[in-house]
């Protein structure tokens, strides 16, 4: 439920959580999600207490002049500021980026990392969000239906057809996502972007990690998972069920893996 608003240059950005024990954590959705993608990642752990920002042209935040992740991480950085640091952070896709953005640039905020399907690694534009480019490019240059149409019969959406429809059905929803200009504007800008950090930052991190990725998935590749777990020293990888063949398994191996990592968080806190 949503709990109250960040002010940032001037933007009412909507804050969202639930939840009173546990280790304090902030959680935040993928490029063009919001606060219901948070709120079904947070589902099975019951009383956990957790906190999330709808970014910038997302849920019921406005968009502004700025896009970027590294916009987006410093206001998520404002509001642990604000509800009091450290906290454990994560995120999915676009979240699990601003997440490893902030650990690596304010480190004093975070104390232990939760990534999800994370979408980059630390490179800009990867080819894996090629597909969003391109749905923000058509919404961009072409009237809606002509541009759902001319992706409908395009090269993407056959191959996602077959290898991974829980992407291809995303992306499709893009097309009924309004308003449709900033719908174009994030999708191309954000997907162009990335964390802005080095493999050696993450090298250099010294925080627990839990890292989670799936198969059948175009858009977040198992292998974003795995290179992300090879980087930061103290991570933990889970491979859970592929979400686009059975998605109520893949939310409740989620929660188990979220909830036995922020169990041993909480365990090593120095007040238990």
């Amino acid at each position: 439920m949503r709990v109250g608003t960040l002010l940032r240059d001037g933007l009412q950005l909507a804050v969202y959580g639930g939840g009173e024990t546990g280790p304090a954590m902030v959680f935040q959705h993928g490029l063009c999600g919001g606060s219901g993608q948070i709120d079904e990642a947070m589902q099975g752990l019951g009383a956990q207490r957790w906190q999330g920002l709808e970014c910038r042209g997302h849920g019921d935040s406005p968009l502004g002049d700025t896009v970027s992740i590294a916009c987006f991480a410093e206001d998520v950085a404002a509001m642990i500021t604000e509800i009091g640091a450290p906290v454990v952070l994560g995120g999915i896709s676009m979240g699990a980026a601003i997440a490893t953005r902030i650990a690596v640039t304010r480190p004093d905020l975070v104390r232990a990392l939760v990534l999800v399907r994370p979408a980059w690694v630390v490179e800009a534009a990867p080819e894996n969000m090629a597909p969003n480019a391109e749905v923000g490019m058509l919404l961009q240059m072409l009237p809606l239906d002509q541009a759902r149409a001319f992706f409908d019969a395009g090269d993407t959406a056959q191959r996602l057809e077959a290898e991974a429809p829980d992407n291809l059905a995303s992306l499709k929803g893009f097309f009924r996502r309004q308003p449709f200009a900033e719908t174009a504007r994030l999708l191309r800008e954000i997907s162009a972007d990335g964390p802005g950090i080095t493999a050696e930052d993450l090298q250099a991190l010294r925080i627990p990690a839990l890292i989670c990725g799936c198969g059948e998935d175009a858009i977040h590749p198992m292998a974003h998972a795995q290179a992300l777990a090879a980087l930061i020293p103290q991570a933990r990888l889970v491979e859970l069920p592929p979400k686009a063949r059975d998605k109520v398994a893949h939310l409740a191996a989620l929660a188990d893996a979220m909830t036995e990592f922020l169990k041993e968080i909480d365990d090593a806190s120095p007040t238990a």
